[in-house]
């Protein structure tokens, strides 16, 4: 395979505003995520829910690419690798590594080691694609996933740090390199499709590999114990978690690139921490405070321009 030619010239002014707005608009969705997610797990197996989630996604996709150009887009024989490798990586395997992990790993720690994404997603990218690494960045970086710390462990980063490692970690582990792969290979595929054609491309590939591990969790059995609150959990991980998350972080990876737009992950937990304190009425702490301001700081130098 080669790698198809990227473009270099990020959109400029009103179009990069957007890009933005729709990056922070992502952070308050997949914050709200963790509320759904347990609300639906409640009543259901969390692969199960997985499931559901990624098949009502899938169906919301390919309607949505019939009404905006008529069907699915033919695809090209270099499509289908890098595409299989996305519904593989995104949907798939992070979806299984992630509930093996949870089910060893308390949420708090496991919230942690996703929150190394965006600093794997920018030395992948410079490895693959020649990114620049500059000094702003690297501060940026580090202050985002130093503040998301913060807020992850209440104002006591050593306590995650001094639990050793343990398999539920390996797997979570796991986690991150699925996304990063994800990231990585989306980037390479939108430089011929489109931010909706990669996304439904990947969950129409991905959703049917969850169907037997869904099945061991209960998939066929019990629906009429499943309460109307975790389906309307699932409608929100799917319509607005998938369709609407995936599709703008893809937009966000097309016009700024992966560094810039994987750093607005580091949001996501202090929005979900906020979420709790809103709608759970959990406490306001100092560390999610600090925590937050260091996030919001870290994504202003991470897309700073040098």
């Amino acid at each position: 395979m080669t790698l198809p030619k990227l473009s270099s010239s990020p959109p400029q002014g009103r179009s990069l505003l957007w890009i933005y707005l729709k990056l922070v608009g992502m952070t308050l969705i997949w914050g709200g995520t963790f509320i759904a997610g347990r609300i639906a797990v409640q009543s259901m197996g969390p692969i199960c829910a997985a499931f559901y989630r990624y098949a009502v996604a899938t169906v919301i996709l390919v309607a949505w690419m019939l009404h905006r150009e008529g069907g699915l887009p033919p695809l090209q024989r270099r499509h289908i690798l890098p595409l299989t490798l996305l519904g593989l990586s995104g949907i798939f395997a992070y979806n299984i590594f992630f509930f093996l992990g949870l089910q060893t790993v308390p949420a708090s720690r496991a919230s942690l080691i996703i929150t190394t994404n965006p600093s794997v997603i920018a030395l992948g990218a410079a490895l693959v694609f020649g990114d620049r690494l500059t000094p702003s960045r690297l501060v940026g970086i580090a202050a985002a996933l130093f503040g998301a710390t913060l807020v992850i462990s209440n104002g006591q980063p050593w306590a995650l740090l001094s639990q050793g490692i343990t398999l539920g970690d390996l797997f979570l582990v796991g986690c991150v390199i699925c996304w990063v792969i994800y990231t990585l290979v989306g980037k390479w595929v939108m430089a011929d499709l489109s931010p909706l054609t990669a996304t439904t491309y990947a969950c129409l590939i991905g959703t049917p590999l969850l169907i037997l591990p869904a099945i061991q969790d209960g998939l066929l059995t019990d629906w009429g114990d499943v309460a109307p609150a975790a389906w309307l959990g699932i409608l929100y991980l799917a319509a607005l978690g998938t369709v609407v998350g995936f599709y703008w972080y893809y937009e966000g990876l097309q016009a700024i690139g992966p560094a810039r737009a994987s750093v607005f992950i580091t949001l996501v937990p202090v929005v979900a921490v906020i979420a709790g304190l809103v709608i759970l009425q959990e406490p306001f702490t100092p560390s999610l405070a600090l925590g937050g301001l260091l996030v919001v700081m870290g994504v202003f130098f991470t897309n700073r321009r040098s």
